[in-house]
């Protein structure tokens, strides 16, 4: 099928990193090997950070319609409109408006709806989010958290579910060399829900100074001066800053982890957990958001209470005291994401969900 890709908040070929334009791309990967014929139709990037949707934008979004619906007239239809995470902040002007005009199957992944969000401008770009899925041949939901969401909204909606996955090769292609001890986190450092994990991490670890461990910490942004706050009451030997790193060098790092730490405040999944499950290292998060679609609890890694600091800082305690145990996690993450949660199992899924509720062939 040829199918047009769309994602509101960030296209694939954004210049900023980010685990939306990893998982837009990723999808973009799946499809193709899917047997489909995917073109980037808009970079239009509908965004709003405040209730408050401007005018400008508005604007844009039609020149944009205008646009996309010539060049359709002019070098044919495609089969389908594929739209990645609509939500409350980026809702797709576009895709809905020209798959009723042009008559072709309209599908979301990752679309999300939350009735507590319907504040000013806000209850509009609800409203597109909500009228969208509804629209939709099928909405591809990767977590139970935005299925129980959408369904609420629009119980007469069509849905499927497909796991988060990633492409795991560059992970599995390195032998686990875990050195002794050593933990690693990787995430961005921003304010919000990363810093509030980063804190967590913190506080967690400052109870565990009587153990032996170090901790290299991957990531780097405008909060970098909250976060190493946070970290002032552990001793500067135990931690090594490893600032922003590209892909190669993240799993190089984590081939030498026997630990993966992250709470995973506010993450909608976590496709750092996933990279590091298939490089062999068990993670300890909190059992939050949906943190628990990516990391098998008693299985891949430990997920602790949320926000229990005590819980989290004796995860760490008991895994490191049994390397036997840490071994065997290592293995089971390994094989979870090899086998249920990488790009070919995804692109299998995909065949399905598109033959059953769309049609074609892949």
């Amino acid at each position: 099928m040829k199918i047009a890709f769309y994602a509101p908040l960030k296209a694939p070929d954004h210049p900023v990193p980010s685990g939306d334009r990893l998982m837009a791309r990723q999808l973009v990967e799946a499809l193709t090997l899917s047997g489909h014929d995917v073109g980037l139709v808009s970079r239009l990037r509908s965004f709003s950070a405040t209730s408050d949707v401007l005018p400008d934008d508005l604007q844009a979004a039609e020149m944009e319609l205008q646009r996309v619906a010539s060049s359709f007239a002019r070098d044919g239809l495609p089969d389908l409109w594929f739209c990645y995470h609509p939500y409350y902040k980026a809702p797709d002007r576009l895709g809905p408006v020209l798959a009723r005009r042009f008559g072709f199957p309209y599908v979301t992944c990752e679309s999300s709806y939350s009735g507590r969000r319907n504040i000013g401008g806000w209850a509009q770009s609800q409203s597109l989010v909500r009228d969208g899925a509804a629209q939709a041949a099928v909405n591809i939901c990767l977590t139970e958290r935005d299925l129980r969401g959408l369904r609420e909204a629009v119980p007469e909606g069509r849905f499927a579910r497909l796991a988060p996955f990633i492409e795991p090769r560059p992970f599995l292609v390195r032998d686990p060399q875990p050195r002794s001890k050593h933990m690693v986190a990787v995430a961005m450092m921003r304010s919000g829900d990363k810093l509030s994990s980063y804190t967590a991490l913190a506080e967690s670890l400052s109870q565990l100074l009587d153990i032996d461990w170090h901790l290299t910490i991957a990531g780097d942004g405008p909060a970098r001066g909250e976060v190493e706050a946070a970290f002032a009451g552990i001793p500067a030997e135990r931690l090594t800053w490893a600032g922003e790193l590209g892909p190669d060098r993240v799993a190089q790092l984590l081939s030498t982890a026997a630990l993966y730490l992250w709470p995973g405040h506010g993450e909608a999944y976590g496709l750092a957990y996933l990279e590091a499950q298939a490089a062999g290292v068990p993670v300890i998060a909190e059992a939050v958001a949906g943190v628990p679609e990516v990391v098998a609890d008693g299985q891949t890694g430990m997920l602790t209470p949320p926000g229990d600091r005590h819980a989290y800082a004796g995860a760490i305690r008991d895994i490191l005291a049994n390397e036997n145990r840490r071994q065997i996690l290592s293995g089971e993450a390994r094989r979870f994401v090899r086998e249920e949660r990488s790009m070919d199992a995804a692109a299998k899924r995909f065949d399905a969900i598109i033959r059953t509720h769309v049609g074609g062939t892949a």
